[in-house]
């Protein structure tokens, strides 16, 4: 690694939430140059930034092996690093700007000097492996398709959160915030990404496809939801037709299919709602509090990391907005196995063979 340092700048403030969290086994390795090469860390980004994720990052490194490179402002990150005894341990990028939560799209775009467009610029010319932030989650969209492009044949990108379901396996919900107001062709590919994500990580052999709709029979929704319905019948992959919220977290199928808007308040409905409910079992004491820790360390971001930002030429993880240094540490280790697997390559080439339009 041997990124740019620049001198002390102050630190930024703002960033804003990302997506939800990403379960899975660990991807075998099939790329080797992925296992040197660092993941870049955006330093400045979340809530707790820069402090928490530095501390995430010292950790992926020592405790799992993942080399690490932290982007932001150098003088800032380096006073994190010498707190948490890391001082020369981990290598930092300069990067004088940073991206706050209210900059969402082409505002985030503009700033050339932030620590989203300096990672995203290690990704792309091959200084890094991959790339994790907790910022916000618009922002990181925008800066990487501006700074690393999509995929052939991708129109637009999609967040994939694997929840854990009742059935014992994950759900991948997809998407579950990154496209806002996709076409039916943006929708029908999203299915395509989503299956192939749960074939190459959660080792589902044929995975079955729903689509998030008011009702499962046949032509109920939207206009939008029913025009996705049409192209994703003669779409090559399982579909199993219309699923309801009440399946999200059932098993009922291996990949629900939404809008990121949709599909973003359906996973802040189900972080809410499981937190909501293992309280009120703790507050009548149905359940002993080691049974519901296993349960909430299921959903936890902790467990998970991130979400995986599909459709792109290169591998992002996008955490929580409010990520602590264990969300952190996770989600980079999350990266460096996507990264190692060549997920993102093979994605690819699923897409060109089908790509969905």
């Amino acid at each position: 690694m041997d990124p740019e340092q620049d001198p002390e700048q102050d630190p930024g403030q703002d960033a804003a939430p990302g997506a939800g969290p990403v379960p899975g086994p660990r991807i075998p390795a099939r790329d080797p140059d992925a296992t040197s090469r660092p993941v870049v860390v955006d330093a400045m980004g979340g809530d707790h930034g820069p402090a928490e994720i530095v501390r995430g990052a010292v950790e992926a490194w020592r405790e799992h092996g993942v080399p690490v490179v932290l982007v932001g402002r150098a003088g800032v990150v380096r006073e994190e690093l010498a707190r948490a005894g890391a001082a020369g341990e981990i290598d930092v990028a300069h990067a004088a700007d940073v991206v706050p939560m209210t900059e969402r799209g082409a505002g985030a775009v503009r700033k050339v000097c932030s620590s989203l467009a300096v990672g995203f610029d290690l990704v792309r010319d091959g200084a890094g492996a991959a790339f994790v932030s907790a910022g916000s989650t618009g922002a990181v969209v925008a800066c990487a398709v501006d700074r690393l492009g999509t995929a052939p044949a991708v129109l637009r990108p999609a967040l994939a959160v694997a929840l854990p379901t009742t059935a014992g396996g994950a759900t991948v919900l997809i998407d579950a915030g990154a496209t806002m107001d996709p076409t039916p062709e943006m929708i029908a590919q999203f299915a395509l990404l989503g299956a192939s994500y749960a074939q190459l990580v959660l080792d589902v052999a044929d995975p079955r496809v729903g689509l998030l709709s008011i009702g499962a029979e046949p032509g109920k929704g939207n206009r939008l939801s029913r025009q996705a319905e049409t192209l994703l019948r003669g779409m090559p992959l399982r579909f199993h037709g219309n699923v309801e919220g009440g399946d999200v977290l059932t098993g009922a199928v291996d990949v629900i299919v939404t809008d990121g808007f949709t599909g973003n308040i359906v996973l802040k409905n189900v972080e809410g709602t499981v937190r909501a409910t293992l309280a009120l079992a703790a507050a009548e004491g149905v359940a002993g509090s080691a049974g519901l820790g296993r349960v909430a360390r299921r959903y936890a971001p902790e467990t998970h990391g991130g979400a995986a930002l599909l459709g792109l030429a290169r591998t992002v993880v996008v955490a929580h907005g409010s990520s602590r240094a264990a969300t952190i540490t996770r989600a980079c280790v999350v990266a460096r196995d996507l990264a190692e697997g060549e997920v993102v390559a093979r994605l690819g080439d699923r897409l060109a063979i089908h790509p969905g339009r």
